[in-house]
């Protein structure tokens, strides 16, 4: 779907608070797209994101799900605004093996008080790519709230 942000500042606007999330940092996650309605996060699977079975944890993949998925939803909101997540579904698909995790969140529906979400996650290993996770969600729209710290 094609949506036209409310901010053209979104894609400087988007990063910057990807920026200010840590926990994206610990799970070695990068932002590497931002269209209107559409955010990629790609992850490497550092070794304290494992399983028991050696397979990356499903707390890897939803979690940069979720945020990808947010993102998209961040990409056509007005300056002075953010996105929470209200509600989110997790199917999984498949083991998370490989180099590297990729998120592809997009916007299904966008509206003032909710906005409809989903997530595509992939394992990838040399240019190969399996689906592992699919998520489907509601965010939330509030009002921008500066770090204190």
């Amino acid at each position: 779907m094609d949506f036209t942000p409310k901010d053209p500042d979104f894609e400087a606007r988007v990063r910057a608070s990807f920026a200010r999330q840590p926990m994206m940092e610990t799970l070695g996650a990068t932002m590497t797209d931002v269209r209107p309605g559409t955010v990629t996060i790609v992850s490497t699977i550092p070794p304290g994101t494992l399983q028991q079975q050696g397979s990356t944890h499903a707390g890897l993949a939803f979690s940069i799900g979720d945020s990808a998925a947010g993102y998209a939803a961040s990409s056509l909101l007005p300056t002075g605004n953010e996105i929470v997540t209200s509600e989110m579904k997790i199917h999984l698909l498949a083991p998370g093996r490989g180099e590297r995790l990729v998120a592809t969140g997009r916007v299904i529906r966008p509206g003032r008080r909710l906005t409809i979400v989903e997530a595509d996650v992939w394992s990838e290993t040399a240019g190969a790519r399996t689906l592992i996770a699919k998520l489907m969600g509601t965010m939330v729209p509030v009002p921008l709230v500066e770090p204190t710290t």
